[in-house]
């Protein structure tokens, strides 16, 4: 039976397929906290904004390519049952072929609607406008957990972290809550692997350092790899 390897993901590693984080966006958005676009009140207060900055981000998705750590990851499926958690938006693992993927804080790809949540819709276009509706009429809203709102998905992470034989975080910081928490869940004694260029200041128990970006850093994990398959 093959181990069970979860995967926590963060911005780290699409930054390396070209999406840039919120800080990095520059231009109209530099004058704007990200709180002003990501929220419920901003939501509230001025929509078409935050659309716009939606459309942005999926403008970039909707020509970005998986890069080596995604397909590496993916590629981790021959030898493990590898269940990837993400904090990430972009479905950038389900392109390089990862076939279980929990996306903690929502998908840029799909929006929803304002009234009922659980009708969600995969976009066929970058581009969500105001106007756009779901089959009830009511304003479409990107299908993305913001700031102040629950994470419904988090339940069903610490329930995978809490069967990993080995939890892997690659490309975040660990300080982004409550997806950083998951690392409480995982069982004693499970070997931990951190991939980040700069060691976290988080401290852990049983943990192996690679300090390499995600591309190469999945790399040497796969190496490492090899003694648990």
């Amino acid at each position: 039976m093959k181990k069970k390897l979860v995967i926590l993901s963060g911005a780290g590693i699409s930054q390396e397929s070209g999406l840039k984080t919120f800080r990095d966006m520059g231009g109209l958005w530099e004058q704007y906290n990200v709180t002003e676009v990501a929220s419920p009140e901003a939501w509230e207060q001025n929509p078409e904004l935050v659309l716009q900055f939606y459309n942005e981000r999926r403008k970039q998705l909707w020509s970005a390519k998986p890069n080596k750590g995604h397909l590496g990851i993916a590629e981790l499926e021959r030898w493990f049952d590898v269940d990837v958690v993400t904090q990430n938006v972009d479905d950038l693992h389900e392109q390089a072929g990862s076939t279980s993927v929990l996306h903690l804080h929502g998908e840029l790809r799909k929006a929803r609607s304002t009234v009922e949540p659980d009708l969600v819709y995969t976009l066929k276009h970058w581009e969500l406008k105001w106007g756009d509706t779901c089959e009830k009429g009511s304003q479409l809203r990107p299908h993305i957990v913001w700031f102040g709102e629950d994470v419904p998905e988090f339940e069903k992470a610490t329930a995978i972290a809490q069967k990993a034989d080995i939890f892997v975080v690659v490309g975040t910081s660990l300080v982004v809550y409550p997806a950083a928490g998951l690392v409480h869940y995982i069982r004693s004694g499970t070997p931990v692997f951190v991939i980040d260029p700069n060691k976290p200041d988080a401290v852990m128990q049983n943990v192996e350092y690679i300090q390499k970006k995600a591309g190469r850093g999945v790399e040497l994990l796969t190496e490492k790899l090899e003694k648990f398959r």
